[in-house]
């Protein structure tokens, strides 16, 4: 008998409650919360810590929500940050205990937020945005609210000033002492429309964060990266960057030399499937994941401790890739148990959930993956909450 994804879920959420009940005397269960932004709003799920499956958790959330593109969490995990193309806003949300959000404040950008991250210590929102060029802010933070910004970055090419630069992701360091951001030239690289620029079109800007937020360009900065890179990632220890290139099929690394200046991995770039456009590091910085798009499929790599450089896993079928639902266009892993891997799938109006095998980093699916979502879901996060601690760097 084939089940719709509706009674799937349904089933796992009975399955997954039953087994909460039996176990909770001995605490052996722990529940996390999963966030996932959509064009119906954000969806509260709750992920049973045993088995990864997914339950609908709190009531959906509407308010604030027009058009969201990313979402983004403190390291305390208290405070929710959602990107907004529909009215170019951020807003910020209150996480309870038990899974609840509640808006508290926001800022309205001049343009398009595109990706968002915040700083270990809390103390900075970092924003891009931008259709006509690409802009970086940082806006301060107390207990989670939104200050006025401290500092803005406009991200240009030397030597093409007037080229138009668009953003594709940002990320920070663990010891929030640098930003980068990766986005490509539009006016070098424009698949069906016109180009004017002789310039390399894929590229990566890089600042050191210093006192109040200032920014300060990386030598070197901007970096080359490729064609379109789509996606960027530190890993935990603040020695190397991986970025993914959209148009290439490939993941480039860096090594990060003095703080915030990149340099390439020489024995790089490294394959990807089909369009990659989301990527992960697990919380202990062991593995890399990547979600491909056109190949709805997602790419698992460990990372050599020493070196930086990512080699593929195989799943226990023997594949190199693992299979989610249509279009995966975001990708998180539980910062709890680091055991749990997740992505949504923006044509399944799904999440697809795999276990990660902690010694290899091979993944495989979880219980009745995948899990419906609402219409067309561009980002998710995983919040941990119960008995368990955090997963960190182990090197």
């Amino acid at each position: 008998m084939k089940f719709s994804k509706l009674s799937q879920l349904f089933l796992v959420s009975s399955i997954g409650l039953l087994v909460a009940t039996l176990l909770t005397a001995c605490q052996l269960v722990t529940v996390d919360y999963m966030f996932v932004a959509s064009g119906s709003g954000i969806d509260t799920y709750a992920v049973d810590s045993e088995t990864g499956a997914l339950r609908t958790g709190a009531s959906p959330i509407t308010s604030g929500v027009s058009a969201p593109v990313a979402m983004a969490v403190t390291s305390d995990y208290l405070h929710l940050y959602l990107a907004n193309q529909g009215n170019n806003t951020v807003v910020h949300y209150t996480i309870a205990s038990n899974g609840v959000l509640t808006v508290k404040d926001s800022v309205t950008l001049a343009a398009k937020p595109v990706s968002l991250a915040v700083n270990a210590a809390g103390t900075f929102l970092y924003v891009v945005y931008g259709s006509t060029s690409a802009t970086l802010t940082a806006y301060p933070l107390s207990s989670g609210t939104i200050g006025t910004a401290a500092n803005t970055e406009v991200l240009a090419i030397p030597g093409f000033a007037t080229d138009t630069v668009l953003p594709t992701g940002v990320a920070v360091l663990a010891n929030s002492a640098a930003v980068f951001v990766s986005a490509y030239d539009q006016s070098a690289y424009n698949p069906g429309g016109v180009t004017n620029s002789t310039a390399s079109p894929g590229w990566v800007f890089g600042y050191s964060v210093g006192s109040g937020g200032a920014l300060t360009p990386a030598v070197g900065s901007p970096f080359k990266a490729g064609i379109k890179p789509s996606a960027i990632v530190a890993e935990p220890a603040n020695r190397f960057v991986y970025v993914t290139d959209f148009a290439s099929n490939q993941m480039i690394a860096y090594g990060i030399n003095n703080g915030s200046t990149l340099s390439y991995l020489l024995n790089g770039p490294f394959k990807t499937g089909n369009e990659p456009i989301a990527i992960a590091v697990d919380p202990r910085g062991l593995f890399i994941y990547v979600a491909n798009e056109l190949d709805s499929s997602v790419t698992a790599y460990s990372i050599d401790l020493k070196t930086g450089t990512p080699s593929q896993s195989v799943n226990a079928t023997g594949a190199s890739f693992n299979a989610t639902d249509a279009e995966p266009v975001a990708i998180a892993i539980d910062p709890a148990l680091g055991r749990f891997v997740y992505t949504a799938n923006h044509l399944g109006n799904s999440v697809s959930g795999f276990r990660l095998d902690p010694t290899s980093g091979a993944l495989t699916s979880t219980q009745a993956t995948p899990y419906p979502t609402g219409q067309t879901p561009t980002a998710l996060v995983v919040v941990p909450h119960g008995n368990h601690s955090l997963q960190t760097v182990s090197y």
